[in-house]
C-alpha cells in the first residue's frame, strides 16, 4: 500500500514538471491515502496545493509532513512552510520557520533569499541586506541576491550603491530583464534621459510582463523605485513604445 502511495507521488511529481497542477493535485491526494504515515506523500501534496494557490491547505498538509518527518528532514519542510507563510503575506511567520530551518541547515542561499524576501517586505533593511550578502557569501553568482539589495539600497535613497548592485547582477546574466530595468529607472531619475528609455525599452522588449506596476512590486520593488518607473513610464516616448508592446504570454505569465 505504502509503496503505491510513493510511485503515485512520484507521478504527481511529473505531472507538476508539465504543469498538470490539477491531475498532480489529484494524485497527490490519493498518494496521502494509501500512504498517510509517510512524510514525503503529505510534503508533495502541500507543495502542489502552494503551486495551485491554495495556500492555506498547502500550509495544514506541510505541517502534517514535518510531524511526521525524521529531524534531518525538518529543515526543508521548514522553507517550504516559509514560502507558504511568504505566500500568504504573513512575513513574520515566514521568517520563524526560515530561521528554524537556518539553525538545521545554514548555507541554504535559497532560502537565506527567502528570509532576505521576508525581511525586504516588513521594511527591515538591515536585517534583508544581511540575509542576501549571507545567501551571495554561499554562491558568488546569485545574482537575485544581488538584485535584491539593489531594491533595498534604493529604498534607502542611495542611488549609486543600487546601480552598482544592479549592473554586477546584470553582469552574471546579462539577458535578465529585472536588473536592466531597474538601471533604466535609476539612470532615468539622474536626468540621462535617453539612456533610460533606451534600456528600458531593450529591457521591455525581452520580457513585456514588466511593464506592470503590480508585477514589479509583487517582485518586491518599492515605492520609491515604482514612483520614478511611472514617471518613466509616463514619457512620451515610453508611452508609445509601451502601447506597441504585446501582451505577455499565459506562458510568461504562469512562469513568475
Amino acid at each position: 500500500m505504502e509503496q503505491a502511495g510513493i510511485e503515485i507521488a512520484e507521478d504527481a511529481i511529473q505531472l507538476a514538471r508539465f504543469r498538470r497542477t490539477d491531475a498532480a493535485l489529484g494524485r497527490a491526494k490519493l498518494a496521502v491515502q494509501l500512504a498517510p504515515h509517510l512524510y514525503q506523500t503529505w510534503f508533495i501534496l502541500g507543495s502542489l496545493y502552494l503551486q495551485d494557490d491554495q495556500v492555506q491547505l498547502g500550509i495544514e498538509a506541510l505541517n502534517q509532513s514535518l510531524s511526521l518527518a525524521p529531524a534531518d528532514a525538518h529543515a526543508n519542510i521548514k522553507f517550504s512552510l516559509g514560502s507558504a507563510y511568504f505566500q500568504n503575506q504573513d512575513y513574520q511567520s515566514a521568517i520563524a520557520q526560515i530561521e528554524a530551518g537556518l539553525q538545521m541547515k545554514p548555507d541554504i542561499s535559497p532560502a537565506l533569499f527567502d528570509l532576505g524576501n521576508s525581511y525586504l517586505k516588513l521594511e527591515q533593511y538591515p536585517a534583508a541586506i544581511a540575509a542576501y550578502e549571507k545567501a551571495v557569501s554561499q554562491d558568488k553568482n546569485f545574482w537575485p541576491a544581488i538584485n535584491n539589495i539593489g531594491l533595498v539600497k534604493y529604498e534607502q535613497g542611495d542611488k549609486e550603491a543600487a546601480l552598482k548592485d544592479w549592473r554586477t547582477a546584470l553582469k552574471i546574466d546579462p539577458k535578465q530583464p529585472e536588473p536592466q530595468l531597474a538601471i533604466a529607472v535609476a539612470v532615468y531619475s539622474q536626468g540621462k534621459t535617453e539612456e533610460g528609455i533606451k534600456l528600458a525599452q531593450a529591457a521591455l522588449t525581452s520580457d513585456s510582463r514588466y511593464v506592470s506596476l503590480e508585477f514589479l512590486e509583487e517582485n518586491l520593488w518599492g515605492q520609491r523605485l515604482l514612483q520614478d518607473t511611472e514617471k518613466m513610464f509616463n514619457h512620451p516616448k515610453m508611452k508609445d513604445f509601451i502601447a506597441r508592446l504585446p501582451q505577455p504570454t499565459p506562458e510568461a505569465e504562469e512562469e513568475n
